[in-house]
This record gives C-alpha cells, structure tokens and sequence, in this order.
C-alpha cells in the first residue's frame, strides 16, 4: 500500500495560516460585529488572543494538545484566553462533544477546575431540542471544530462589570432570529472561505 505523503514544512505553515485567519474572521463578523460575546471586543483590540492549530485525529493527542496549550496560558499572562484550533479531527458534532467531557475531565485531573473553562465551538453545533437549521445554532457555529480556554478570573470580571449571562443568551437568540438563516449561512460561508489576497 502507498503512503500517503506528508505535506511540506512550507504547506503546513499555509494550512496554520489558513486556519487562524478563518478562525480571526469569524470571531470579527459574528462575536463582535453580531455582539454575541461583549467580553471579546476589549481581548480583541489587546491582541491578547492565543492560537493554536493542530491537526492531530487521534482523541489522546487533541487532548495532548489541549494540555499543553492550557500550560501555556498559565506560563504566559500576557494571553488572555486561547483558541485550539482542530483541522482535521473531531468532524462530527457527537464526537466532539464526546471528547469535550474528556477535556473537561483533563481539568478535574490536572486540578484546573476553577482557573480554567472550556467552551466548544463546531461546523454543526446544534443546541439541545433545537432544529439543525435553528439561527440560534450560529452562537457556536465555527468553520473548526475548537475549543476556547478561559480564563476563570476573566470571566468573572466580566461578570462583575454588570453583564448578566442569561440575558446575553436571550439576546444572541433574538438578534441571529433577526438577521435570519440565509444571511447567517452566507456571513458564515463568507469566514470560511479562503480569501484570494
């Protein structure tokens, strides 16, 4: 049987530029442009976002993957919060979730309960009880599988800023309603195309 080649050094580069610039334009057009998460805007304009891509299919290496970019954050607070970016692993919504509980897991183990938060983000997020094609799925709807590590101190600054997390929800729902589904799945396709500069 042929091996299937490895991609060049120069290639991959080009892929983790790809990735990170798809996962850059998604965050401008729907978390901040759409507001969805109104603690990004000021991570944002700081530059203090971290990430990393991997392209690992194996679940015990994405979750190596993940350890070692939560140690990361906490040798540098300079990064905010990161982003694990995942190219090729994780293609289906259950499954990822699956591993998801894994890193929640990892967290537990690793005595980071407390310090740190996953948030999952998937092509095809679907909240619980939902239609596939509900607008409200786009709050999570990104062009990877990934996942964002928080900062635990973050958060609750901003919660002490006044922000009430139940009402953040019910206005993402209303404001994805509004714009509806055809704009939605256009602005979402347009962030994970590849740009021609």
């Amino acid at each position: 049987m042929d091996r299937i080649p490895l991609p060049s050094w120069a290639e991959r580069k080009r892929l983790i530029t790809t990735a990170i610039t798809k996962t850059q334009r998604w965050i401008e057009s729907f978390v901040i442009d759409l507001n969805l998460c109104p603690f990004a805007h000021q991570v944002k304009k700081s530059d203090a976002i971290h990430y990393t891509v991997s392209d690992s299919e194996a679940p015990h290496e994405i979750l190596r993957a993940l350890h070692e970019e939560i140690s990361y954050l906490d040798g540098d607070q300079v990064a905010e919060t990161s982003f694990l970016i995942l190219t090729k692993g994780m293609k289906g919504f259950r499954e990822f979730n699956d591993w998801l509980a894994m890193g929640q897991s990892l967290l537990e183990m690793m005595d980071w309960v407390g310090t740190y938060q996953l948030v999952g983000f998937h092509p095809h997020h679907q909240f619980a009880g939902t239609d596939p094609k509900a607008a409200e799925n786009y709050t999570n709807r990104s062009p990877y599988p990934m996942v964002h590590i928080l900062r635990e101190s973050s958060v609750t600054r901003a919660l002490e800023a006044g922000e009430d997390v139940a009402l953040i929800t019910e206005r993402n729902t209303d404001t994805l309603n509004q714009l509806g589904i055809e704009r939605l799945i256009e602005r979402w396709q347009d962030c994970c195309t590849e740009h021609l500069e």
